[in-house]
């Protein structure tokens, strides 16, 4: 039995964010709601414009609802190992359940997307109401069916497809209002819901046998690959769901890594910290790759690896890249109400515009890991990483806008940190034959100088910690993965993780940094790199008392998560599925577990 959920009103339009099961296929995501209503779905990729969007736009936004008349509960979860979502409706006449899914075919994604929603009458007889739109882009397309042959295809600016149902399911008024009906089903009774669309290309248009196959045989290969990773002990069914919400979002086109599937779900309700997240950062490629190698997924590291190599040859060390490795746009506002009012609904990120020198961090460290595991690296990637050690030996002394992307750029400790991070990395993967040595004592000597920069500019002895920035009196929750990086000086690391947790804990969670506290949520990650810092530290049971705390308390939807939490109602605040709160989950987790680095 999953989840149990009582019928939720929704606010302003709007269904909780934990109230939103994820669907997937490798190339783009679908949420649905626990009240049958599936209010996101961009094709048909994650960053293209949706063709359901009523999250972002509750009255005239897009949206497939599939809901049960006289609604009593809900309980809903992942089939085992699977992200396939089942969703059972008790109504006053009888039960039915709902079995969703973006299907894949057997030999891996499909050329096509394709939506199934299975309904299977348990008890009684349960009455569905279907009720379609498809969204207008913002009113930038209006949506139109055209008849072919004897199908009806509807079309959302380049966007086509063909709505499929079961001889039960009458869809013969679909229009460019898209379409409403009724149907029933009884015990024992299915009746099958499906789209098919792409975009500027010719459409296959499978039978609903073969739609309905694929159902099971997807769900065969979500649980095919869950069974080769290295998930083992007290925490295994929660790694396993963490690793199938990480698969959810890698781009199987081209191996990327999406930081999360929606954009513009804000930060707090009514507040304008509202963000597009469908893109790749380096950041998320670098953590991704550690953890599917942790977690024996090798050939997903080794996708996204590739990836990341061949955009940074390409690049000069940027931040993030879209899906298909271009540069990302500009931050475009779009006239929607936003979720709860929340606005501004954004399309495109403003850090197209930073500069991080936690990127090189991220990419060196990342490499490590990737060697660590018994791969190695050519000549090109070697080369590319002897450049971006270069280029942080030359420029870690520039203030630049830190990992949380602030506006104001500072000479901030974590960025540092980072630098010293990718120089000390450097030095390893050369004196281990897998960079060239020329640079290598060059390098060798800015690491020490990036370490004494940080001791004799960055510690508050009143704050007993180490500091946002020189000066600042603010503290860092990201200083918890200093302790990852192996940066020396526990004793100074120990203080700081007891000032995070004294003055930046709420609850069980964290709040970024010290001027976030009734900005936003806390955010997620940072607990986990809480719980993995105490455990690096030497204090185990602390560490476990973190983690398994922030699980708990995280329990109730139905396995993905959103990028901040509200500390007092434990309400979902941010993007969702968000990639860095699995990230830091997979690692927090392996690590309390004694799972090596």
């Amino acid at each position: 039995m999953g989840p149990q959920f009582n019928t939720l009103d929704r606010q302003a339009g709007c269904l909780p964010i934990e109230a939103y099961g994820v669907l997937g296929d490798g190339r783009t995501i679908a949420l649905s709601g626990t009240d049958g209503s599936l209010d996101w779905w961009c094709v048909p990729n994650m960053d293209s414009p949706p063709l359901f969007d009523r999250l972002l736009d509750p009255v005239n936004g897009g949206y497939f609802i599939l809901a049960p008349r006289d609604l009593i509960r809900v309980e809903r979860s992942y089939r085992a190992h699977s992200n396939v979502l089942e969703t059972t409706m008790y109504t006053s006449g009888g039960a039915a359940r709902i079995t969703e899914s973006l299907n894949s075919g057997t030999a891996g994604r499909l050329p096509w997307e394709e939506l199934a929603r299975r309904v299977d009458g348990l008890s009684g007889t349960v009455v569905f109401d279907v009720r379609l739109r498809f969204g207008r882009r913002a009113d930038q397309a209006n949506p139109y069916v055209a008849r072919q042959g004897r199908r009806l295809v509807f079309h959302v600016g380049p966007v086509l497809g063909v709505v499929l149902g079961t001889d039960g399911i009458d869809l013969a008024a679909l229009s460019d209002e898209g379409v409403d009906t009724t149907f029933s089903v009884a015990a024992g009774q299915r009746e099958l819901l499906a789209i098919v669309a792409g975009q500027e290309e010719p459409l296959i248009v499978p039978t609903l046998a073969e739609i309905d196959a694929r159902i099971d045989s997807s769900d065969e290969e979500w649980r095919r690959w869950t069974a080769q990773l290295d998930a083992d002990g007290a925490y295994r069914e929660q790694l396993i769901r963490h690793a199938l919400a990480l698969k959810l979002l890698l781009y199987s086109p081209t191996g990327a890594i999406a930081a999360a599937g929606t954009t513009s779900l804000p930060e707090a309700i009514g507040g304008e910290r509202n963000y597009d997240y469908r893109y790749a950062w380096v950041r998320d490629a670098g953590y991704t790759i550690k953890a599917f190698s942790r977690l024996g997924a090798q050939a997903e590291a080794k996708a996204a690896f590739t990836w990341l190599i061949q955009r940074l040859r390409d690049s000069n060390g940027a931040l993030f890249y879209k899906l298909d490795g271009g540069q990302p746009p500009d931050v475009r506002e779009i006239d929607v109400p936003g979720y709860r009012g929340s606005t501004p609904v954004v399309i495109g990120n403003q850090v197209v515009h930073q500069h991080q020198h936690g990127v090189y961090g991220d990419i060196l460290e990342t490499a490590a890991r990737f060697v660590k595991h018994g791969n190695v690296l050519d000549g090109e990637s070697a080369a590319v990483l002897s450049r971006l050690t270069d280029q942080c030996a030359d420029c870690w002394r520039q203030k630049d806008s830190g990992i949380w992307e602030l506006a104001e750029p500072q000479h901030y400790t974590m960025s540092k940190i980072s630098a010293w991070q990718a120089l000390a990395r450097a030095v390893e993967l050369a004196d281990d034959g897998y960079l060239p040595t020329t640079c290598r004592e060059r390098w060798a000597r800015e690491r020490d100088r990036v370490a004494d920069w940080i001791e004799s500019h960055c510690w508050s002895e009143t704050l007993g910690a180490f500091e946002m920035w020189p000066g600042s009196g603010q503290l860092d929750a990201a200083m918890a993965l200093a302790v990852r990086f192996r940066f020396d000086g526990k004793d100074k690391l120990k203080r700081t993780l007891e000032a995070i947790d004294r003055e930046l804990g709420a609850g069980v969670f964290h709040y970024r940094y010290s001027d976030a506290r009734g900005k936003e949520g806390c955010f997620l990650a940072c607990t986990f790199w809480m719980a993995e810092g105490w455990h690096l530290l030497g204090d185990q049971a602390k560490a476990k008392r973190t983690l398994d705390d922030a699980l708990a308390a995280l329990e109730g939807g139905s396995g993905t998560l959103a990028e901040m939490v509200d500390p007092h109602s434990h309400a979902w605040l941010g993007n969702v599925p968000q990639g860095l709160s699995h990230l830091a989950a997979v690692h927090g987790i392996l690590t309390v577990a004694g799972v090596d680095l």
